[in-house]
């Protein structure tokens, strides 16, 4: 069973930041509806609160539907809401102009004319916040929408009996409050969207690695076969002239490209040999870089001369699927690596916070499962699984050979 919060840390900084804002603009919408429309209790008598709080209720709800619509446009997993947009911005403008119109016309009072005028200014204020969410990759129209929101309240301020010196207030108090949400709103999706590219480059960094070590090893067997087939191929061809003719030797020839095609096996055989014996120092050293390279903080410790290769390779295949586990799976922010020794065993642990909670975790995935394999193969142990609040923990135990037991600690 799924532990309280445990979908939180289930997701990637990305889809966090994603939830935060969205949620972020929804909560503008709880905002509008208790700062605006419930404020109008307080005020005025329940009918007339009660009807402006509706129109504010309305408006909010329309303001949170169109901002979640705006915000998958903007990830790209919808069209542009132009219509909601449109239907938001018509929306704002006659719930406006009806609460100054029931200030004109409803009941007579400072307290209606205060209460009226907070609503034909708050749902402007919240509703140009969320209409700049449409428009937000275009700054002029931004500007364009606050001031002429800002000049609009004014003139209509005016029309319906306030002084210029009130219109202009009004207007000016507009202005501030809708450059303020849409500024908001603006900055809002740029870092949502600068989150993202940067967890799309984490990848793309990833990938380039696993590109880079495939090129790698097509170079060495390049390297390795390359020449030595053209040379069979020349000795082979000399072999077809000289048997052609009836020379003796083209046996020769024959056998010299019988000695080199088997030579390039064996180097064939070393060269993948060395791509699937993975050298613990070396994976040290390249885990250190990925993680640093994908902002990862990696703390490495521990000595690793004088291991026996077969458990340096071992341990160096924990060290690699360890660390590309914590660049798919989880969210880490520090990642320690531990080699030690004691009482004829080395001791491998790495260890990383931001992990997902224990039914999200990489422990029984298949990667862990051909460790154990590989593992049991030297007498080795793996343990893998949460150690703590957002901490995950991988441990190997390979037993060493009497003759390199000496019990003593290389590590702290």
């Amino acid at each position: 069973m799924r532990r309280p919060g445990g979908w939180w840390r289930l997701k990637s900084t990305p889809e966090k930041v994603e939830t935060y804002t969205r949620w972020s603009f929804h909560f503008f919408g709880v905002s509008e509806i208790g700062g605006i429309g419930l404020a109008t209790y307080s005020q005025v008598g329940p009918g007339f609160a009660t009807v402006l709080s509706l129109m504010v209720v309305t408006h909010a709800a329309a303001c949170m539907a169109t901002t979640s619509r705006a915000l998958d446009w903007t990830l790209g997993r919808r069209p542009p809401p132009t219509r909601q947009l449109w239907a938001l911005g018509v929306l704002t403008a006659l719930v406006a102009v009806v609460a100054i119109a029931l200030a004109e016309h409803g009941p007579a009072g400072e307290d209606v004319d205060a209460a009226a005028l907070g609503v034909f200014v708050g749902v402007q204020g919240f509703g140009v916040g969320a209409l700049a969410l449409g428009v937000h990759d275009r700054r002029r129209r931004v500007m364009a929408l606050v001031a002429g929101f800002a000049v609009g309240a004014g003139l209509v301020a005016f029309a319906v009996g306030l002084s210029w010196s009130g219109a202009l207030v009004t207007g000016g108090v507009l202005l501030l409050a809708g450059a303020f949400l849409a500024a908001t709103a603006v900055f809002s999706v740029w870092l949502l969207k600068a989150v993202y590219a940067l967890d799309d480059a984490k990848e793309t960094r990833a990938r380039l690695a696993v590109a880079e070590e495939r090129l790698r090893f097509g170079r060495d067997l390049h390297d390795v076969m390359g020449r030595n087939l053209a040379v069979i191929a020349l000795k082979s061809e000399l072999a077809v002239q000289l048997s052609r003719r009836g020379r003796p030797e083209a046996v020769d020839q024959m056998i010299e490209a019988q000695r080199i095609a088997q030579a390039s096996q064996r180097e064939v055989r070393d060269v993948v040999r060395g791509y699937r014996e993975a050298d613990l120092e070396v994976e040290l050293a390249g885990a250190r870089g990925v993680l640093s390279a994908a902002g990862i903080v990696a703390e490495v410790t521990g000595e690793t001369a004088g291991l026996p290769a077969q458990v340096q390779s071992a341990l160096g295949w924990v060290v690699r699927e360890a660390t590309t586990n914590v660049l798919r799976h989880g969210d880490a922010e520090k990642v320690t690596v531990v080699v030690r020794r004691t009482e004829g065993r080395v001791v491998l642990t790495v260890e990383n916070d931001g992990a997902a909670d224990a039914d999200g975790s990489p422990a029984g995935g298949s990667g862990l499962a051909g460790l154990r394999e590989r593992l049991s193969g030297v007498d080795g142990t793996l343990e893998a699984g949460n150690a703590g609040k957002g901490v995950f923990r991988v441990t190997a135990e390979v037993p060493l050979p009497p003759a390199t037991g000496a019990g003593r600690e290389v590590a702290p």
